[in-house]
């Protein structure tokens, strides 16, 4: 039986390396729809983890684990020789950058290294990492020939970027659109007939340099519109605007605008990094773009303008950074989710660490993490009540399970990096992008909500 006919029969074995935050739910998602499905990985505690029906993916639940499990539809295993045994094989490994800004693709590398290992013919090869164009021609393409094998007629290798938003609720795998792009006709054909089996809606594109393209510009497109809002906030703190109305006006015109608002910083496995992958690869054609770099340099700096806040706080009460009790609420990048990776708090962290703050943070996503020193730092509990033993609370991610008016009563000061307080005013409340409390702000503010509730009226 050729491999069309198995992906048309759902008879194709699917392989899927790296189960993480992209490859454990696109395995649940081929499972879930008949597929045998092999999961790969090297980190033996996961796939203990998954043998024994414990999922640690936020948007995977236990419960389906065991479920794909118990019908033999799922197994996670770290023996990479059952490459063998599978017709198709998707990469979903990291793709993060050295301390030197240029791509890290060693985990690429090592998962290619596994199947040039257990090669076999007919074998459909896809990349989901998200890379720098070319990749997959330059480097899949280039190792498996070598060996001797033709692609089109021995094997089939396409680029498809994984879309994945971790904590979103709407947009899961299915109805998430899907790119694809294949280096010969018949691979592209073999890679949309795969993935319409289980997707909504798959677009084809000329080549998997259009996708791997397709994918960078998506996140480069969020991180520079992220960064001039983030730009318009501090521009907007001097001239003393209130960064988060002035989004909220512009958000009123119903065509020609998109809002982006401010931040902490960016991050995330996608927004901080994409770009950077981007602007890499285009110095090897002599092209130097200097949007990007700005971009990446005003979002990296914004930890720095949230130290200043925190700052100009604390002076406000007549204290410093040095020897003041703060409390970090929020360490993951996003709400709602449990990812810290490139998370902006761990910079604000290591800032108020290093002016010789008596820090602590809670998340109740984030049950600990290791700072740049190797150091284990632990989530404190959140007991409202004491809140007032902190100098300063510092809200950098706005979980929806906290309790924003018990935390406005309790705080005796409460920097917000995120518009959380947005139905609070106090002289003890400070916004990133927002003027300080003062009487003539206080006045206009409850103004402008009267006039909004009487318009809802």
């Amino acid at each position: 039986m050729n491999l069309k006919t198995k992906i048309l029969n759902k008879e194709a074995k699917i392989g899927v390396i790296g189960l993480g935050y992209v490859g454990l739910p696109l395995a649940m998602e081929f499972a879930k729809n008949g597929y045998k499905v092999i999961g790969f990985d090297t980190d033996r505690e996961k796939v203990n983890a998954l043998l024994n029906g414990n999922s640690y993916v936020a948007d995977v639940t236990s419960d389906l684990i065991v479920g794909v499990l118990s019908e033999r539809k799922f197994l996670p295993t770290y023996d990479f020789g059952k490459i063998q045994e599978v017709d198709v094989v998707i990469i979903c490994v990291p793709t993060p950058l050295r301390k030197t800004r240029d791509p890290d693709i060693s985990y690429i590398l090592s998962a290619l290294n596994e199947i040039k290992r257990n090669f076999h013919k007919d074998l459909l090869i896809i990349l989901e990492s998200t890379t720098y164009p070319g990749t997959t021609e330059e480097l899949i393409k280039k190792e498996i020939e070598d060996m001797g094998y033709k692609v089109g007629e021995d094997f089939y290798l396409c680029f498809s970027p994984e879309r994945v938003d971790p904590g979103n609720k709407k947009f899961k795998i299915k109805n998430t659109p899907k790119v694809i792009g294949g280096v010969t006709p018949k691979c592209l054909e073999l890679g949309y007939l795969l993935y319409s089996s289980i997707i909504d809606y798959v677009f084809p594109v000329s080549s998997p340099k259009v996708a791997e393209m397709a994918k960078l510009l998506e996140n480069t497109f969020r991180a520079v519109n992220i960064a001039l809002a983030n730009e318009l906030a501090i521009m907007c703190d001097r001239m003393g605007i209130d960064i988060w109305e002035v989004v909220e006006a512009a958000s009123t015109k119903p065509f020609g605008f998109m809002a982006f608002y401010p931040g902490p910083g960016a991050g995330g496995h996608c927004i901080p990094l994409d770009s950077q992958y981007l602007s890499w690869k285009a110095k090897s054609y002599n092209f130097y773009s200097r949007f990007i770099e700005l971009a990446s340099d005003l979002n990296d700096n914004m930890p720095r303008y949230v130290l200043s806040k925190i700052s100009e706080a604390l002076n406000y009460s007549k204290k410093c950074i040095n020897s003041s009790k703060i409390l970090i609420l929020g360490m993951s990048y996003k709400k709602d989710v449990d990812d810290i990776r490139e998370s902006p708090s761990l910079e604000i962290y290591k800032l108020l660490k290093e002016q010789k703050a008596e820090v602590e943070y809670n998340d109740p996503y984030v049950s600990q993490f290791y700072d740049e020193n190797k150091n284990l730092v632990k989530s404190v509990s959140l007991d409202y009540s004491s809140l007032s033993k902190y100098d300063c609370v510092v809200l950098c991610t706005d979980h929806s399970c906290y309790d924003y008016d018990k935390i406005f009563v309790n705080s005796q000061l409460i920097v917000d990096t995120r518009n959380a307080f947005k139905d609070f005013i106090s002289e003890k409340l400070f916004k990133i992008g927002a003027p300080s409390y003062n009487e003539d702000y206080r006045s206009r503010y409850l103004l402008v909500n009267e006039l909004k509730n009487k318009r809802k009226e």
